[in-house]
């Protein structure tokens, strides 16, 4: 049966494979902050990153109404040519319903050996269900995973979901190596 968001959360994020806590977990992309503000009340450090000032105003009151270890960066992802996650690391990187191809090739970087990035997103054949239906939006078939090929597999569905109907891919994947034995504390310099 194939995961809901919020169970591979807590399938993959607190377990035995969980990554290094002393470095946040990139919500990217993260719109209302659904999931991080999921992980952030586990007390996992979250850095959520959008484009959106109004939503990340929301989330910057959940984050100092509740108290929760988290910071917002405002941060246009979509510049060409540009590295947004340049001498970053994270132990995991979360992105749900996004895609923007150029990204890829940075978010490997972007996770230290051993962390975890946990991905899902409409594929072409979301183009019955109505929106998305841009070919720029909808991963081909096995995309996500061929993205991922030389990272640990740890969980990959393709198909469709019910309630609503929608056609997705989700993967779950280990970045090859170990977790660093000096951690660094969770710091972003233009986070705020």
């Amino acid at each position: 049966m194939p995961y809901k968001p919020h169970e591979m959360l807590l399938e993959y994020l607190d377990s035995p494979t969980k990554p290094d806590q002393n470095k946040p977990v990139l919500d990217l992309a993260c719109g209302t902050g659904r999931t991080g503000l999921q992980l952030a009340r586990q007390g996992i450090p979250v850095l959520f990153a959008d484009r959106s000032a109004i939503a990340l105003d929301g989330i910057r009151q959940h984050i100092s109404d509740s108290r929760l270890p988290a910071r917002v960066w405002q941060v246009d992802l979509e510049q060409a040519g540009v590295n947004p996650f340049a001498s970053q690391v994270f132990s995991a990187i979360t992105c749900f319903r996004y895609l923007h191809r150029p990204l890829f090739p940075y978010l490997l970087k972007a996770v230290e050996p051993g962390g975890l990035i946990i991905y899902e997103t409409f594929t072409t054949a979301n183009r019955r269900f109505g929106r998305p239906n841009n070919p720029d939006f909808l991963l081909e078939p096995n995309e996500l995973r061929t993205w991922f090929h030389k990272w640990n597999l740890l969980h990959y569905y393709e198909g469709i979901q019910h309630d609503p109907d929608r056609a997705i891919a989700q993967i779950v994947v280990k970045k090859p190596g170990a977790n660093p034995s000096s951690p660094t504390p969770f710091t972003h310099p233009s986070a705020g």
